[in-house]
């Protein structure tokens, strides 16, 4: 059984205000040094508010020690101090000897991945980690310290040419941003095209990237600019891009390097002028450890590396983007000549209780839902309920003695025509994690590594699922 043991740290972060108003934060160097290990004598240095460490080459310090996992801990900065916490590794992290999952550092903790001892020390060096002086970036809106700091990370990053990777739990807003980024950019002028990685059958997704010669294959009766082609000049968005084949990432990463790509029954290749952006809310660094995903595309894609915060780390802008979509809702109203609709004080209590797993996606459904189906000009907590538990008329919910299984189950739905196709389909896809995670979980007593073996995942990537889905463990199940 693994423990949990938290040691009393120093802060890490600290926020400065001006006027109450946060408009930097300062982060406390730290070093990390290999006493014992093939890496011996080895110090890295943490500059920022998370490190990886193992044996992969994507991670920010790695260990060539046989018993450390590919990507065995992560060291996160917050304003309680530094913490340890082991990624479901399979010889563990150990404290002394207690095996533990998540500690608090203090200086000169010691501690054993594998076979490799290291050890903490904040240094007294700080770096400043400034705030933009704004609560938007073009459309993307946020007062949130997490989402300010991006901010002024987006209004350097944006001008360049640089690639971008956009990383963050599915309605974080990354197609936002994405926008957000051509506009403020020198292409703001040109194209920019959107690519669903996932949206595409294999057998067409070359012919989508990259264009077709007439008769190239079965069906081509014409010649066909892929979405390079299409982009050219501008801004090319490849959203989804985890789930992109392995056998088209080598092709993928010429483009990128060498800005030059091949039609599909091409004899030559030919010049493409664009920007990459791309993003996934699947892990990539996990993904390039299970050879499902080249470490040499992660490394050209993340040049420029963001995460999004889900909502539940910035529910500071819960209120702001409630109004925001209760703005929009507004204008529409007025065009019908209908008078403007006003949250409620408990509506917007309940906003910010609620854990919104589906993120900013989620909140927006329940805003927009809500202002199309009040009967009155103030907003309340049932209408904002309204539409949770739907009637669901589609399929009727077995019985016991039905159930070909015990742990057979029916999803029942309703499909929302009044949103996009890739938000309505998220919405499903959402719905049906959270029930599987929780039949899952049930039928297995919480344990994790007999519920990631039977669903087929990673204990990583199955604890992030319940991360998200706000589902918790047994306590101590080491898997």
């Amino acid at each position: 059984m693994a423990f949990q043991r938290k040691i009393q740290g120093e802060a890490a972060l600290k926020t400065i205000f001006v006027d109450d108003r946060p408009t930097a934060r300062r982060l406390r160097k730290s070093q990390l040094v290999v006493l014992e290990g093939p890496e011996q004598g080895q110090a890295l240095t943490i500059a920022t508010e998370e490190v990886l460490v193992g044996r992969s080459a994507i991670c920010d310090l790695t260990l060539t020690d046989a018993s450390v996992s590919s990507r065995h801990f992560k060291i996160i900065a917050v304003d309680r101090g530094y913490i340890l916490q082991d990624l479901g590794s399979t010889n563990g992290t150990f404290y002394g000897d207690i095996k533990i999952k998540e500690i608090y550092l203090r200086p000169g903790t010691v501690f054993r991945a594998g076979n490799t001892v290291l050890k903490f020390q904040p240094t007294d060096e700080v770096v400043t980690i400034e705030l933009s002086e704004r609560d938007r970036f073009e459309q993307v809106i946020g007062a949130s310290i997490p989402m300010r700091a991006i901010f002024a990370h987006l209004e350097r990053v944006a001008p360049s040419d640089l690639t971008v990777l956009l990383e963050g739990d599915t309605g974080t807003g990354k197609e936002l941003i994405a926008q957000a980024i051509h506009q403020r950019s020198a292409r703001a002028k040109k194209p920019m095209v959107v690519l669903d990685c996932s949206a595409i059958p294999k057998d067409l997704i070359e012919s989508t990237l990259f264009g077709h010669e007439k008769g190239a294959f079965t069906g081509a009766i014409a010649q066909h600019k892929g979405v390079f082609e299409q982009a050219d000049g501008g801004t090319i968005f490849l959203d989804e891009i985890g789930e992109l084949d392995l056998s088209l990432q080598p092709k993928l990463l010429r483009v990128l390097e060498n800005r030059e790509l091949k039609r599909v029954g091409a004899d030559r290749t030919q010049g493409v002028d664009v920007r990459v952006i791309a993003a996934t809310n699947r892990d990539l660094r996990q993904m390039v450890t299970e050879g499902r995903f080249r470490e040499d595309l992660y490394f050209r894609l993340s040049v420029m590396l963001i995460t999004l915060p889900p909502l539940a780390a910035r529910r500071a802008d819960i209120p702001l983007l409630a109004e925001h979509f209760v703005k929009r809702a507004n204008e529409q109203r007025a065009k019908r000549e209908l008078p403007p609709l006003k949250l409620s004080p408990e509506a917007s209590s309940y906003l910010k209780e609620r854990p919104w797993p589906g993120n900013i996606r989620e909140l927006k459904n329940a805003v927009d839902r809500a202002t199309s189906l009040c009967e009155g000009v103030l907003i309340t907590r049932q209408d904002l309920l309204f539409g949770q538990q739907p009637l669901r008329g589609v399929l009727p919910q077995p019985t016991l003695e039905q159930a070909p299984t015990p742990t057979a189950y029916a999803l029942r739905f309703e499909v929302e025509i009044e949103t996009t196709f890739k938000d309505a389909k998220q919405a499903l896809l959402d719905e049906f994690e959270a029930l599987y995670l929780k039949r899952l979980l049930e039928a297995h007593d919480g344990n994790i590594s007999q519920s990631a073996k039977i669903a087929g995942l990673t204990r990583y990537h199955l604890r992030e699922l319940l991360k998200k889905h706000a589902m918790h463990t047994r306590s101590g199940d080491g898997g």
